[in-house]
């Protein structure tokens, strides 16, 4: 039995610089296989890096985090916890805002997200929380002590997913979006 959810695009955004990690929004983005156009994550590969250290550092390998989707959600959860007003998904380099899907940082890996107008993607991970983003959102309170350090811990299982094209596309803010959840299956050996 396939399990659906819906949700809705609260903010789609496009990462245009490498030396900021902030994100800008836009109204529509074409979907392809390499990405989101115009997006600093876009391509068919990536250089390995901290998160596969099975690997040695900077082998190519396929990009299996060309988009980042956060939940409106778990991020004004994070923002409580850190006791500040509000965490702005543009600032810590989310490609797409959802609102929703309950706890959204756990879909399991393969979960499908069908868009409008054709784009689906694909989740692969959880998308780790580090001290980079936290550093991002101390700049928008520079009062609030160490936001950076307190970061990871506070967005822990609320950081969002990092996901793939597996359909070409559009995207566009606003869209509604329907979740295909893959089937549940316990693995033992």
């Amino acid at each position: 039995m396939t399990t659906y959810l819906t949700g809705a695009v609260t903010h789609l955004l496009i990462g245009q610089s490498r030396q900021s990690i902030e994100s800008s929004s836009v109204a529509r983005v074409r979907a392809t296989f390499e990405g989101l156009e115009g997006d600093t994550h876009t391509g068919l590969t990536r250089r390995s890096d901290v998160r596969v250290p099975h690997y040695p550092r900077g082998t190519i390998i396929r990009n299996t985090r060309q988009v980042s989707i956060l939940s409106q959600e778990e991020l004004a959860e994070v923002a409580a916890t850190l006791e500040i007003p509000q965490i702005v998904a543009a600032w810590v380099g989310a490609n797409l805002e959802l609102r929703g899907i309950p706890n959204l940082t756990l879909l399991p890996p393969s979960t499908r997200i069908f868009f409008p107008d054709d784009t689906v993607i694909v989740v692969d991970a959880e998308n780790m929380p580090c001290v980079g983003p936290g550093h991002a959102i101390q700049e928008h309170y520079p009062d609030a002590p160490k936001l950076a350090q307190r970061f990871p811990r506070a967005a822990m299982h609320k950081r969002g997913v990092v996901g793939w094209i597996e359909r070409e596309g559009y995207i566009n803010d606003g869209d509604t979006v329907r979740v295909m959840l893959p089937p549940r299956v316990v693995y033992s050996y």
